[in-house]
């Protein structure tokens, strides 16, 4: 059946940047209406009978027992309640999607060696002989992960593509909280509880159990463009994205709480539902399910809670610098997931964008090091500047915790000596995931990626040992230290040093 567009409230003068207007504050209690009158008075949740006839219903997003800081939940009034619809049942379209990341499962594989992917390329989601349109949910493509979305303890790295939008449908995950970040294309996220314009260089958060539809915005007028959108999505099973804590730094830096912007209510009016159908898609421990329902979704007239979606514009992140030295990646983290080991993270997504490098005497670039963490890195707009990786815009590079890495030779030997004169650096955008555990790669990301770009081989050999050319100057220097006088430990009462 065609799509049909049906009135939607409130109804506001369009703007071809962004129709949509929000709430701000991060982890806030929002509360909206798009009918004056539509919330039950203070003091309710739960009145016997709603203004305008419509259903309370309740979300709950965390455990009843929670304590008051993480307990999150939303109270929505909508046209009719999620629960009227026909009974699911599993999708049999083969979807290169995971949940698991145990050794168990065949799917994936635990690999110490580096990846470099390119953007999925478009005949990955458009089959030129049958000319086969996607949807969001269908352009999924994980890459890996850890851990395991059943025991609410983990994550998963997805990379998408697709070409058509969601009509008459929606997507619901069950298994955990999705950060989205377009590369290309402007997501128009139309969520239970209002809508949220998404352009490149911005993230949405999507918590667990919210129905959403995604689909590529077009500015008004324009009806000649590509449809075409594709980008990355972080997936967190059993936790939620916050901020982090800032310690020293005070009140101030990195993301402010103010910039994070949630929706309004905004909704669909279905006059043809009685004899329409409406499918909704649910993501359950990896696996797909769908039902049918002959109403829309998206009839939240009035909402209040702490469990909403919400974005972040990446260009308003304070990037913190230092005059020497550097300093570490979650220095520039926007959000981070709490793990269930005491005061450690899943993971943190953090930001690179436009900023001033002034550190005296200090090589600039990565230096060689290694971690607990494993590492994840994608662009978004510009140039990568890394000289190891082949990575480029829309793509995704993979380094897998405790593995030693680091810039070239000819990077390394030229930093060294270049001038630490202060320096804008500006013109890209990429973010780094650090995973605080192992992770392992699906057999897709391994095998069929339209684009694997493995690691040049000999790109080691040229390193040279400069310590052996000095062993003189070090010898002298030790002399020099010998013939002063140092004095000698005291000895103990038997004898010994």
């Amino acid at each position: 059946m065609a799509f049909q567009q049906f009135p939607t409230w409130p109804r506001t003068a369009a703007d071809s940047e962004d129709p949509y207007r929000y709430q701000v504050g991060f982890g806030n209690h929002h509360s909206t209406e798009a009918i004056p009158g539509a919330l039950p008075p203070h003091g309710t949740n739960l009145p016997q009978k709603s203004r305008y006839g419509l259903y309370a219903e309740l979300l709950n997003g965390t455990s009843f027992i929670s304590t008051k800081s993480t307990a999150a939940n939303v109270w929505m009034y909508r046209g009719k309640p999620a629960a009227a619809r026909h009974p699911p049942s599993q999708v049999e379209e083969i979807l290169h999607l995971e949940s698991c990341f145990l050794p168990t499962n065949s799917n994936v594989a635990f690999t110490p060696l580096p990846y470099t992917w390119g953007p999925l390329k478009s005949n990955e989601s458009s089959d030129s002989a049958t000319n086969r349109r996607v949807t969001f949910v269908q352009g999924l493509r994980t890459m890996g992960g850890h851990g395991d979305a059943t025991l609410k303890e983990g994550l998963a790295v997805h990379q998408y593509e697709f070409n058509m939008n969601m009509e008459r449908e929606a997507f619901v995950n069950h298994d955990g909280e999705l950060l989205v970040v377009p590369q290309q294309g402007t997501l128009n996220v139309k969520t239970e509880l209002g809508s949220l314009l998404v352009k490149p260089g911005s993230i949405v958060v999507l918590p667990p159990g919210i129905r959403f539809a995604v689909e590529i915005f077009r500015p008004a007028g324009d009806q000649w463009s590509e449809i075409k959108a594709s980008g990355y999505a972080l997936e967190v099973f059993g936790t939620r994205y916050a901020l982090p804590d800032l310690g020293v730094l005070g009140a101030n830096g990195l993301a402010h709480d103010r910039d994070f912007e949630y929706p309004v209510a905004r909704f669909d009016l279905d006059p043809d539902e009685d004899t329409s159908s409406f499918c909704v898609t649910v993501k359950l421990a990896g696996r797909l399910f769908s039902y049918t329902q002959p109403h829309t979704p998206f009839d939240v007239v009035a909402w209040h809670g702490k469990y909403a979606p919400y974005r972040y514009d990446l260009s308003r992140f304070c990037h913190l610098t230092a005059n020497t030295d550097q300093l570490d990646p979650t220095s520039y983290c926007v959000l981070t997931a709490p793990s269930k080991w005491p005061a450690a993270s899943l993971v943190d997504f953090c930001v690179f964008g436009d900023k001033w490098a002034v550190s005296r005497n200090t090589l600039r670039i990565p230096y060689y090091h290694r971690n607990i963490a494993t590492e994840l890195c994608g662009v978004i707009h510009g140039q990568y500047k890394g000289s190891v990786r082949p990575l480029e815009a829309g793509g995704l590079s993979f380094e897998q915790s405790y593995m030693p890495h680091g810039e070239t030779y000819e990077a390394y030997t030229q930093a060294s000596e270049a001038a630490n004169d202060p320096t804008k650096l500006e013109g890209s955008l990429f973010f780094m995931l650090n995973v605080s555990s192992h992770l392992a790669l699906t057999r897709w990301a391994m095998e069929q990626h339209p684009d694997i770009r493995l690691e040049r081989p000999g790109i080691w050999a040229s390193v040279q040992n400069h310590f052996v050319h000095h062993l003189k100057h070090a010898d002298a220097s030790w002399s020099d230290a010998t013939d002063q006088h140092i004095p000698t430990p005291p000895k103990s009462p038997n004898g010994r040093v």
